[in-house]
């Protein structure tokens, strides 16, 4: 019998000697059928949770390099960014600088997080926003909805929930997952009644609940009452015979909370005017109630329904605005945008190709606005008006679908149009005219933009590179950042040819920046790939380079875009020259 120490066989090999004994003992009339799958030694402790990780948090964005990365995917709302940004950056660089001087951190008392409280209409981008932070940080994210809380009734446990959530999206790494962040959306509606007599008992409750988590308190990964965990403990006391404690401390972990307000504004407005009462005093009137949001005080959200200490672990405050017509289309226009980069998706899966007209766009954020609820109205006008040409387009042979404005105002007609046969060679028509101004504004957005694009992905933006990132964008569904890394990618492989060359042959072969993009080009229109292209210059180039190194002892060569065309004359010109520097051979 073999010990535990000694080596397991392979399974193949195991599987190989099964055979040959039951063809030995049994001819060919007994096989073995099924694959033996050997158990790994360490299945058995699949359940236990990963060990904790000791690399500290990393994070040093600037809070203007964290606006500039918003500004990319959220229209408008510049009040709201420069705040969560700067607080966030704060937050996150103070967490890292009690990592690395923990006895600062055992000195202070009493230490305030920047919890933020979040306030704006519907379908202004609060979500999408803090979305975006937590995905540009690289910290762990849930999002809870506190309505569920009231609904409940179980103070505190969603809160503690929604803790627990943040190690199961950190992939059970506690340590990352106390530098989290925990987005809770709908916490106007745990704001007790104001037209009710004395305590509003379940709204107040949940409230104090908040209280802790908000602050710090250890949170039990362990959930009582819960048979799965129950069974999972015992389990592992079974083998280890230990008791293991787990649980998250809140201490860094960021709570944003936010809610529509819808009765805020009321409020706010009555005490200014109490406050204005009285000869000489002048009565402003706010038309727009996001500037009546930006006199909040912390007396209006407790006469809101809030108690002062639940008020008092939300020290930053940030008001979004209602989005205008103009700010809707804006968002459309936004090559980074979620609605019609998902909506090229949903055709893509089924081989068509989508582009959107200007004139669309319009009528679509117009369409949208009149249904008042923000930029969610966005994705319901999207969806209305294309739900018949995604029902009907996966089944006819149209690979190509210019979204024109006739598809938004008659659909069927318009839809009927496209399904007849003759009508094939107009679509590629519209379509190459749609694409060709959408590779226009591309270029266009990428120039406004190329400083901070350029300082992000560190790849040199020539005019012929944005052309590029412009194709790259119009051919496949991906956004700005995404087609910029993928041109990079490809400018970092012909590098690699350069390194492949100089190591393979002992050539030093440097591509100027012309033979660069021409390379690129190819790997973009063409499907060309960097081992393809070192294969060609090895063709093209070894043994003739080789024989210029003989004959003038020169080593250095700059390969041009004139040269990848006709490698042969290039050569032969080299060959010609007696003189010059090997750094000056072109």
């Amino acid at each position: 019998m073999k010990t535990t120490n000694e080596k397991i066989p392979d399974p193949k090999e195991l599987e190989k000697e099964l055979g040959e004994f039951l063809t030995k003992k049994f001819g060919g009339n007994v096989k073995l059928a099924t694959p033996i799958v050997i158990p790994q030694q360490d299945a058995l402790e699949k359940n236990d949770p990963p060990p904790k990780s000791t690399k500290p948090i990393q994070f040093d964005l600037k809070p203007e390099e964290l606006i500039d990365y918003l500004n990319q995917y959220i229209i408008k709302q510049d009040d709201a960014k420069a705040i969560l940004a700067t607080k966030i950056c704060t937050h996150f660089n103070r967490v890292r600088h009690y990592q690395s001087n923990p006895e600062v951190l055992n000195q202070m008392v009493g230490l305030i997080k920047n919890n933020v409280l979040l306030i704006g209409p519907t379908g202004v981008g609060k979500t999408y926003l803090v979305r975006l932070i937590a995905q540009k940080i690289g910290v762990p994210f849930v999002k809870g909805d506190a309505t569920k809380f009231s609904e409940t009734g179980y103070v505190g446990g969603d809160v503690e929930d929604l803790v627990r959530d943040l190690v199961r999206e950190a992939d059970g790494d506690i340590e990352r997952a106390q530098y989290g962040i925990v987005y809770i959306d709908e916490i106007d509606k745990i704001a007790s009644s104001q037209n009710s007599y004395g305590a509003d008992v379940s709204r107040t409750g949940v409230q104090r609940g908040l209280l802790k988590p908000l602050e710090e308190t250890d949170v039990d990964l362990k959930v009582p009452h819960d048979p799965v965990t129950m069974i999972q403990e015992i389990e592992r006391y079974r083998r280890t015979g230990k008791r293991e404690k787990s649980s998250i401390n809140t201490r860094n972990i960021l709570f944003i909370v936010s809610g529509a307000f819808t009765q805020l504004t009321e409020i706010i407005e009555k005490r200014l005017s109490s406050t204005q009462i009285g000869f000489g005093a002048k009565v402003k009137h706010f038309q727009e109630p996001t500037a009546l949001l930006k006199h909040l005080k912390s007396e209006d959200l407790i006469k809101f329904g809030f108690e002062s200490e639940f008020v008092g672990r939300l020290p930053v405050r940030a008001v979004l605005e209602r989005l205008t017509e103009e700010d809707l289309y804006g968002i459309l226009k936004n090559p980074n945008n979620p609605v019609i980069l998902g909506k090229k998706i949903d055709f893509s899966v089924y081989g068509i190709q989508v582009k959107f007209v200007d004139d669309a766009l319009v009528l679509l954020a117009k369409r949208a606005y009149d249904e008042n609820t923000g930029a969610r109205g966005l994705v319901s006008a999207v969806e209305n008006a294309m739900i018949s040409f995604e029902k009907a387009l996966p089944s006819s042979p149209v690979g190509l679908f210019p979204v024109t404005k006739e598809v938004i105002e008659a659909p069927q007609k318009t839809l009927a149009e496209m399904l007849r046969p003759t009508q094939s060679e107009n679509l590629q028509m519209a379509f190459k005219k749609v694409a060709r101004e959408e590779r226009q504004h591309i270029i266009e957005y990428i120039n406004a933009n190329h400083g901070k694009l350029l300082e992000k992905n560190g790849l040199p933006l020539t005019k012929e590179r944005v052309a590029l990132v412009a194709t790259q964008y119009v051919s496949d569904v991906i956004d700005i950042e995404r087609a910029v890394n993928r041109i990079k990618y490809f400018y970092n492989q012909t590098k690699t040819i350069e390194f492949h060359f100089l190591k393979n042959f002992g050539i030093n072969l440097a591509l100027e920046d012309d033979a660069i993009d021409h390379m690129i080009e190819k790997m973009v229109t063409e499907q060309e790939t960097a081992d393809s292209y070192y294969k060609k210059l090895t063709a093209d180039f070894e043994y003739g380079l080789k024989l210029v190194r003989e004959k003038t002892g020169r080593n250095r060569f700059f390969i041009s875009k004139e040269a990848l065309k006709a490698p042969e004359t290039f050569i032969a010109r080299l060959l010609k020259q007696d003189t010059g520097s090997p750094n000056q051979l072109r």
